[in-house]
């Protein structure tokens, strides 16, 4: 009979799970209500639009030499030609592809390992703790953009290895925060209910705590996309991009010599770039003002 109390907590366990359905109603509201936020889900539709349907519509070679070297804009090539006389407009369409999907991919690849070492860390604690936190901090003492450019130099410029340099070069500040998601979690009550009644360390880490520990993770990972967007520019910035894929990265850095003589060729491609970066910190910044509770209690 002195059991009698427990089994109610155990036989209500599953009622918080309304609560998400609430929160998430809630940080919608807030999201949609949030100007800035709103600009930037705006602006990278655009930017969306544009990359994806873009080549669809043009059906052209961003490498084919449509005009003279160096045209300026407004003529009968709308942005101008770049030094070797391939189109500008051209060139940014298809180029944001390839820019776009290295930043994802390599956003979801640093999301994945970072998620993976830190919620391990924090639900086990112990030795696996200590043994994943070394070596989370042996990456983080790396010169990032050097140890990037060492892997993309030793496995090929590409899409894919790029995408893998920066995936795996950039994941340790989402380890750090699972872990102390999972350290903060692993304790309440609905955890210590899935364990009385059986449930694997599997279930609990992954379909339990993980979708209580989001918020935070997600607003993590659309920054990541941004930052390995301007990674991805960086590497081919320096050459180290893939020369047979036109990206905006790719058009920066083999214009830049002719800065002076052809702006445009690599300002335009800049600030597709800038633009990018920015509407991806808007809504990065929308949904963390969504997904904290006290910016939803002010709202």
């Amino acid at each position: 009979m002195s059991q009698a109390p427990s089994a109610i907590p155990l036989a209500v366990a599953p009622a918080p799970s309304r609560a998400p359905a609430r929160q998430s109603y809630e940080a919608l509201r807030v999201f949609a209500r949030n100007p800035s936020a709103i600009i930037g889900v705006l602006l990278l539709t655009v930017i969306l639009a544009v990359t994806i349907f873009g080549p669809m519509l043009m059906q052209a070679d961003p490498f084919e030499i449509a005009s003279a070297p160096m045209e300026p804009p407004g003529g009968e090539m709308l942005l101008g030609t770049d030094y070797l006389g391939r189109d500008v407009l051209t060139g940014m369409v298809y180029g944001g592809r390839a820019t776009l999907l290295v930043g994802v991919v390599a956003a979801v690849l640093s999301m994945a390992i970072g998620l993976t070492v830190g919620a391990l860390a924090g639900y086990y604690g112990g030795w696996v703790d200590e043994t994943l936190m070394r070596i989370t901090e042996f990456f983080q003492v790396l010169p990032t953009l050097l140890f990037a450019m060492v892997l993309v130099t030793l496995f090929s410029p590409s899409l894919a290895t790029i995408a893998v340099a920066i995936g795996v070069v950039s994941w340790t500040g989402t380890a750090r925060l699972a872990r102390g998601e999972f350290l903060r979690l692993k304790r309440r009550e609905y955890v210590l209910a899935e364990r009385v009644i059986g449930a694997g360390d599997a279930r609990i880490i992954w379909r339990v705590i993980l979708p209580n520990a989001l918020a935070p993770l997600i607003v993590s990972a659309t920054l990541a996309i941004g930052t390995a967007i301007l990674f991805e520019a960086g590497l081919s910035f320096l050459g180290l991009g893939d020369p047979n894929i036109m990206s905006w990265g790719l058009m920066i850095g083999s214009n830049r010599p002719y800065i002076l003589t052809a702006w445009w060729a690599v300002t335009l491609p800049g600030a597709a770039i800038f633009l990018t970066v920015l509407a991806v910190s808007l809504i990065g910044d929308g949904l963390n003002d969504a997904l904290n509770p006290k910016s939803r209690g002010r709202s």
